[in-house]
């Protein structure tokens, strides 16, 4: 990897990381007082942002799409490991969540499988750095 695509692999990265942190200190609160949707948001950007930055490290194409499942297929062209990563619901959260009509709302419980996941698919991206 190029010295250009490393410095837009971290970069990604670092969004992504920003994204889970949030998600992280609003799930400090009382449950009542967390802002179950905007978790779930930030949830979702960090997964879209650790898949882009695993594509980026396998100089990897893609469109701008916050389409998980999208993206998981373009990452099991590198590592059928992703399989692992159910993101279906996740993905739903990139738009639709933010609007008031939304017909899912997530729960307390949604929210910590949001998170769970993100922590996860972070976890997997940086052992696969790891190993390269």
């Amino acid at each position: 990897m190029n010295n250009d695509s490393l410095k837009v692999f971290n970069n990604w990265i670092a969004c992504a990381d920003e994204d889970l942190e949030l998600a992280r200190r609003e799930l400090n609160y009382i449950d009542e007082e967390i802002l179950i949707r905007s978790v779930c948001f930030h949830c979702q950007q960090a997964v879209e942002k650790y898949f882009k930055a695993f594509l980026i490290l396998h100089n990897k194409n893609f469109r701008k799409t916050h389409d998980l499942d999208e993206l998981k297929i373009l990452c099991l062209q590198f590592d059928k490991a992703f399989e692992i990563f159910d993101v279906t619901e996740l993905s739903l959260y990139a738009v639709e969540a933010r609007y008031p009509d939304f017909v899912l709302i997530p729960n307390l419980d949604d929210v910590k499988k949001s998170f769970e996941l993100a922590s996860q698919v972070r976890e997997f991206i940086f052992k696969t750095i790891r190993e390269k």
